[in-house]
């Protein structure tokens, strides 16, 4: 479907393989989970969930490079939109739903509370901008080249740059540490480190490993069921690439205090994905092309400015380092429409807009809007001086 149609024997043969390359890709999302969890005590937080969500976006990488390969325009921007659109109008509000409902299990009181960010936090919020704003000027010229990808591909290490200035965890947060992190954090320093990084290895290898299976699967399941090449494309996949994330998102939100980790997992696979996804395209299309050429995506502006107006507003929804229930039900509200609705694209963009600019208005009256701004500095200069 991705590389080509299949026949309905080798759609059946391919969704059997559901069997073992499901459970191995949430196996592998707990490992890397749990590496990345050991991980912020010793590296900043920031650090530990871009390398994880380097890891868990691998089948994401996977996919596109196909799309890019076969130079289909199309589909190629409708999975990359359908991604992002995907983690920040679905992902950030399932982490909401699902942290609210671990708090009215564990019996709290105000099951309805935002999910509260740390101040290391800001960093992924700020973060977030850079990408973003270029993004507005490759949609306003239409083309995705190499140069692009050359900005692309400096705005992310830059960020990781950032995110490893931060100093790291308190060991006093250790209990509210899953019980494989924590053991692995018990171990003697040498020992400790050989388990966090085989954590991340065997985790990383193992999602490898069964990356194209599980979507040969999924394809395969996706025939069989008779779903379209386009729909698959653009909300199948994409779903079925971003389910690590899912899965280890979902284990975050439902420990407690950790809601703020899950959003900054799915906020770090963004950034990843407006950057050195991005970047992939146009290296992958002129290869294939056997010259270098720029990816024309002119004719598909409207979604990609749906898609870059839904990430402006993600991030400055979380720039008061708060996600709120009615902005969580927000986002997952018009992420629905345009999931059952795709020809109100413009509207939907219409609507993002306008909420995009009453809450920066709203900075106005309400000092604390953009409270990740003003955090930022600090964290900066405290990483400067733990780096000192």
């Amino acid at each position: 479907m991705i590389g080509g149609p299949i026949g309905p024997e080798e759609a059946r043969r391919g969704a059997l393989q559901a069997i073992w390359t499901f459970p191995s890709v949430v196996a592998s999302a707990f490992m890397l989970a749990w590496g990345a969890e050991a991980a912020q005590f010793y590296v900043s937080q920031g650090l530990a969930l871009a390398i994880l969500a380097w890891l868990q976006v691998m089948p994401e990488f996977a996919v596109e490079a196909v799309i890019a390969w076969n130079r289909d325009i199309p589909l190629m921007t409708a999975n990359f939109t359908g991604a992002l659109r995907l983690l920040t109008g679905l992902g950030w509000p399932m982490i909401w739903v699902v942290s609210a409902l671990a708090r009215r299990s564990r019996g709290e009181a105000d099951v309805w509370r935002p999910i509260a960010l740390d101040e290391e936090h800001a960093a992924q919020v700020v973060g977030l901008i850079p990408p973003l704003l270029y993004w507005g000027w490759i949609i306003a010229k239409g083309t995705l080249g190499l140069a692009d990808a050359g900005v692309l591909i400096a705005l992310y290490v830059a960020f990781l740059m950032l995110v490893n200035r931060i100093p790291p965890r308190a060991h006093e947060e250790l209990g509210d540490v899953a019980a494989a992190a924590r053991a692995v954090i018990g171990l003697d320093t040498p020992r400790r480190w050989i388990a966090i990084a085989a954590l991340f290895v065997v985790g990383g290898l193992l999602l490898f490993a069964a990356a194209r299976p599980f979507l040969v699967s999924m394809i395969g399941l996706a025939t069989v069921l008779g779903i379209s090449q386009f729909v698959f494309v653009q909300w199948v996949a994409p779903f079925l690439s971003e389910l690590p994330e899912f899965v280890t998102t979902t284990y975050w939100a439902r420990g407690r205090g950790k809601g703020g980790m899950a959003l900054m997992n799915m906020a770090s696979s963004n950034i990843n994905q407006w950057t050195m996804l991005a970047a992939m395209l146009p290296i992958v299309y002129s290869i294939s092309l056997g010259h270098v050429a720029a990816v024309p995506i002119g004719g598909h502006r409207d979604e990609l400015i749906l898609t870059l107006l839904q990430g402006t507003l993600g991030m400055i929804l979380l720039a008061n380092l708060d996600f709120a229930a009615h902005e969580a039900l927000g986002l997952l509200v018009l992420f629905l429409i345009q999931f059952f609705v795709p020809h109100w694209r413009a509207p939907i963009s219409v609507v993002y807009a306008v909420w995009l600019g009453i809450e920066v208005i709203s900075a106005v009256w309400r000092p604390g809007r953009l409270r990740a701004f003003a955090v930022f500095p600090r964290l900066w200069r405290r990483g400067a001086a733990a780096a000192a």
